[in-house]
């Protein structure tokens, strides 16, 4: 089949990709790949572009539905960038995270038989995400919008309501839009750079019901802001910090250096395994804290601490996964590149009254070596490295630590994949993996991994 842009093929779909579009193959084994389809549909489907091994397409028509397909819920699916299985059961959508993790740790990591257990499937798929950063703008008719990004663009979708987000951002949402019809603020246009209003920036403390409002502003901050405080604090009594983030640059970057605090504190705090943490607008939190501590605590069972052993915490962030493996331990060593989440780290151990900690401001590679060259021999190695993963020369120089344990923690099953090979080069056997549904509705898995160093004859 010679296949050319706008042809109309019948495809049954039998596969998803890792960005969670449907795959379905041509009689001459070309992978046509369908956003918003489902394993199993039978679909007209028309060709938008066209590869040398592959194409894309748009659904036509289905002709048979999957037995997998469901009503979507939301009016943005399929508009926005956020959720891509939102018309597929939920069951089905931890099938295919489950079969993404194994496909890329057999494909690309090499294993064999790799002892992969159940995920551990997210007991709330709405309603979970405790952040949210909406960008701000006008439409061709000049009414403000409040959304998302459409998928692959800087075109904004209007948003009423995410079913991702909690009610309170919503209800934070609709005072926005009353407060710009109400004053002078006028709203930032990325083309020209001119304009005041950027993004709204929302974070919800979901033990302690703390919210943190956090305006993303062209300048030093807005017209009116004493309105803006009764606005808010007369619907939401749980306000606790209203901020003003400067950001004058022409970038894609959300947040900009400068906060200023415009009511209540400059944080928020919440729970995490029952330690208390403070959030800032710049502090890395998990957006789904419930499965987050079901995932810290399969980390810990995978770590296996005893009570005179070290762990090293790489790409710590603010400490939250070590700090709650502090007390299993002798000491807990945290190394993270970025200055302010090491100085969050050491504020948090110091909340939570654990003494046994120190934290390293360093990149990764040069923390290790150096921590290796003084002699500390760490039992086990926690890694939460971002979506790029270890790469081989921390791997090496991991290895030559030799602790007993590795423990990965990993947000794209492909770059764990490979350092999974890496880490087997170099003398571990990969024990347990264990994916994670932590953004359910997105395409997105977390894996926990335990690796263990080989015995010598």
């Amino acid at each position: 089949m010679n296949l050319k842009k706008n042809d109309i093929i019948k495809l049954k779909v039998t596969s998803a990709s890792a960005d969670g579009s449907g795959v379905g193959r041509t009689d001459d084994g070309i992978a046509v790949f369908v956003p918003m389809s489902a394993v199993g549909d039978e679909l007209e489907v028309r060709i938008l572009k066209v590869k040398k091994s592959y194409a894309f397409g748009k659904i036509e028509k289905i002709i048979t539905p999957s037995s997998n397909r469901i009503t979507p819920d939301c009016s943005c699916f399929s508009k926005c960038g956020g959720c891509v299985w939102r018309h597929i059961s939920y069951e089905e959508e931890c099938r295919l995270k489950e079969q993404k993790v194994y496909d890329a740790v057999t494909r690309i990591g090499g294993l064999k038989n790799p002892n992969l257990e159940p995920i551990m499937k997210n007991k709330r798929v709405n309603r979970y995400r405790n952040k949210a950063q909406l960008p701000i703008g006008v439409d061709k008719d000049g009414n403000v919008i409040i959304g998302f990004y459409a998928l692959h663009s800087h075109r904004i979708v209007n948003c009423a309501d995410c079913a991702l987000q909690p009610d309170i951002f919503n209800t934070v949402v609709k005072i926005t839009r009353r407060f710009i019809a109400q004053t002078d603020n006028d709203i930032y246009d990325e083309r020209t750079g001119k304009g005041r209003l950027r993004h709204l920036y929302m974070r919800l403390g979901e033990v302690t019901n703390e919210l943190m409002v956090c305006y993303v502003v062209n300048g030093n901050g807005l017209k009116q802001e004493d309105l803006l405080v009764q606005m808010l604090k007369s619907e939401l009594p749980n306000l606790t910090s209203l901020i003003v983030n400067s950001n004058r640059e022409k970038t894609n970057v959300i947040l900009g250096n400068k906060n200023r605090t415009v009511y209540g504190k400059d944080y928020i705090t919440d729970e995490l395994c029952s330690l208390r943490f403070k959030i800032s607008p710049f502090s890395f939190w998990q957006v789904n804290r419930r499965q987050a501590e079901n995932l810290y605590n399969k980390a810990k069972e995978y770590s296996n601490l005893q009570k005179d052993e070290i762990l090293l915490d790489l790409y710590c962030g603010t400490g939250t996964i070590g700090l709650t493996m502090a007390n299993e331990c002798k000491e807990l060593i945290g190394v993270e590149i970025v200055e302010s989440a090491i100085e969050d780290a050491k504020e948090n151990a110091k909340i939570n009254g654990i003494k046994n900690s120190r934290f390293i401001c360093a990149d990764a590679s040069t923390a290790a070596e150096k921590l290796r060259q003084e002699g500390v021999k760490p039992d086990a190695v926690i890694l939460d490295p971002p979506r790029k993963g270890c790469g081989e020369e921390l791997v090496k120089t991991i290895s030559k630590m030799s602790p007993k344990r590795v423990v990965y923690v990993s947000c794209d099953p492909a770059t764990l994949a490979r350092d999974i090979k890496f880490f087997e080069q170099a003398g571990y056997t990969t024990q347990k993996i264990t994916p994670c549904d932590m953004f359910s509705r997105t395409a997105h898995v977390e894996t926990v991994c335990l690796m263990s160093l080989k015995e010598k004859n």
